[in-house]
C-alpha cells in the first residue's frame, strides 16, 4: 500500500472515532440537565444498538450494491452533522430520542463502510489493517481528552451541548473528506442479497456445537450489564465529583491498546475458555470497584475500574471474534462474524440500555421535580452480581477441546 494512502485511511479511521467518542461518552450527563431520568437516557443511548441492528440492511441491500462505499460514507456523514447539530436544539426525551435514532441510522452503517474502503486498498488485510485501525482508538481518546479539557467561559463542558456540536462538525468534516478517499466501487453489483445473508444466519448451523451455542447465549448475556458501564460511567464520575471525567475515561483506550499488544502471550497460555472467563471477571472486578470505590482516598479504585477497560474488551469481544473465527468453516466466516456482532452489539446491549435505564432511575434522588444524585452503590452491584452469574454459567458449561485450544 502507498504511503499516500494509507495516511488518507489513517486520518479517516482517526475521524470516525474521534465523532462517535466526542459525544457518546458524556451524552448522559449532558441529558441529566435537561432533567432526563435513568429511563430517558437509557432510550436514548438505545439508539446505537437499534443502529447495529438495521445497519447491515442497508449496507447490505443497498451501499454494496449500488453505490461507491466512499460517496455513501460522505453522504451519510454530511446527513449525520445536520442532524447532530439539531439534537443540540432538542429538549424533550421522545424528541431526543428520535433525532439520535435518525443520527444512528447515518453513523453505523459507517463502520462497515471504513472497513471495506479500507480493505479494498490492502494486499494483507492482517498486516497492514491493525496500523491503520489504531488510529480510531487514537480518535475516540483524543475526542475524550479534548471534551474533558475544554473550558468555555470558565466552565467545563461535559454537562453542556458542545460535545454534540464538535462531533456533528468533525462528522461534516468526514463527510466533505470522504468523497477524496480511494475508490471502492459495490461489491455486490448485480447480485441478489438475501436477509439470511445480511444477519449471518448461515451461521446458526453452528449452534448445533453445544459449546458454540453456550458461547452465544453468554455473548448476548454478558452485554446487557455492559451497558451500565457505556450509558453511566460519566454521569457516575461527574456526580462524584471527579475533574475532567471524559479524558481521563480515555485511560482505558490506552489500556485496550495495550492489552492488544500483549494478548497473543496471554492467548497462548490461557486459550479460549480462560481468556473470556477473565474478560467476564473484569467486567463484574469493575463495577464492584466502582461501588465501593470513593472520590477521596479509594479514588483508586474508580482509576483501575476505568484501566480494566483493555481486559474487558480485548479479552472478551476481541477473543469472542477469532473463536468464531476458528469456529467457522470458510464459507460462512463473514456471516459468522456479522451474527456475533448483531447478538453482541446490537441485541445484547439493546436489552441492556433497557435494564439499565430504569434501574438508575429508581436509584435516583430527588429534591422537588430535579434530580441530585444518585445511589451508585446499589447501581453497580446490580450488572457485577449479573456479570457473575453469566461468568459462573459460561464456566460450567462451555467446553473448550483441543482444536480452540490451539
Amino acid at each position: 500500500m502507498k504511503n499516500s494512502i494509507r495516511t488518507q485511511l489513517s486520518i479517516m479511521m482517526f475521524l470516525e472515532f474521534f465523532v462517535w467518542g466526542a459525544w457518546f461518552v458524556t451524552l448522559g450527563t449532558y441529558l441529566q440537565t435537561l432533567n432526563f431520568d435513568g429511563v430517558d437516557i437509557g432510550a436514548a443511548y438505545s439508539t446505537m444498538p437499534w443502529g447495529a441492528i438495521i445497519a447491515p440492511f442497508f449496507v447490505g441491500m443497498v451501499a454494496d450494491r449500488f453505490f461507491s462505499a466512499q460517496k455513501v460514507m460522505g453522504f451519510l456523514h454530511l446527513a449525520g452533522g445536520v442532524v447532530l447539530f439539531y439534537a443540540t436544539k432538542v429538549t424533550t426525551p421522545l424528541a431526543f430520542f428520535v433525532v439520535l435514532l435518525i443520527y444512528a441510522l447515518c453513523y453505523n452503517p459507517t463502520l462497515a463502510l471504513v472497513n471495506a474502503i479500507s480493505f479494498n486498498q490492502m494486499q494483507s488485510t492482517e498486516k497492514e489493517f491493525p496500523l491503520i485501525r489504531v488510529f480510531g482508538t487514537l480518535g475516540w481518546i483524543v475526542a475524550g481528552i479534548l471534551v474533558g479539557y475544554l473550558k468555555i467561559n470558565g466552565e467545563g463542558v461535559e454537562p453542556t451541548r458542545y460535545p454534540l456540536m464538535i462531533a456533528a462538525g468533525a462528522s461534516i468534516i468526514l463527510g466533505v473528506y470522504s468523497f477524496f478517499l480511494p475508490k471502492t466501487p459495490p461489491k455486490d453489483l448485480g447480485r441478489k442479497v438475501t436477509i439470511r445473508d445480511i444477519l449471518g444466519l448461515d451461521a446458526l448451523k453452528l449452534l448445533k456445537d453445544r459449546s458454540y451455542a453456550i458461547f452465544i447465549i453468554s455473548s448476548l448475556l454478558i452485554c446487557t450489564p455492559l451497558a451500565f458501564y457505556y450509558n453511566f460511567t460519566n454521569l457516575f464520575l461527574n456526580e462524584q465529583g471527579i475533574a475532567n471525567a471524559a479524558g481521563k475515561m480515555t485511560l482505558g483506550q490506552g489500556s485496550e491498546v495495550f492489552f492488544m499488544v500483549v494478548m497473543p502471550f496471554f492467548f497462548a497460555r490461557l486459550g479460549v475458555k480462560k481468556m473470556l472467563l477473565v474478560g467476564m471477571a473484569a467486567w463484574a472486578g469493575r463495577y464492584v470497584l466502582f461501588a465501593f470505590g470513593n472520590p477521596t482516598d479509594l479514588v483508586f479504585m474508580y482509576y483501575i475500574g476505568i484501566l480494566l477497560h483493555g481486559i474487558c474488551y480485548d479479552f472478551f469481544f476481541v477473543t469472542g471474534q477469532l473463536y468464531v473465527d476458528k469456529k467457522a468453516p470458510e464459507g460462512i466466516r463473514a456471516s459468522a462474524q456479522g451474527f456475533i456482532a448483531l447478538v453482541t452489539y446490537g441485541v445484547g446491549l439493546l436489552i441492556g440500555a433497557w435494564i439499565a435505564g430504569p434501574v438508575v432511575k429508581y436509584f435516583q434522588i430527588m429534591q422537588g421535580n430535579e434530580i441530585v444524585g444518585h445511589n451508585w452503590q446499589i447501581i453497580w452491584i446490580i450488572p457485577a452480581v449479573m456479570a457473575s452469574v453469566v461468568m459462573l454459567i459460561f464456566g460450567f458449561l462451555f467446553r473448550e477441546n483441543r482444536t480452540d485450544k490451539a
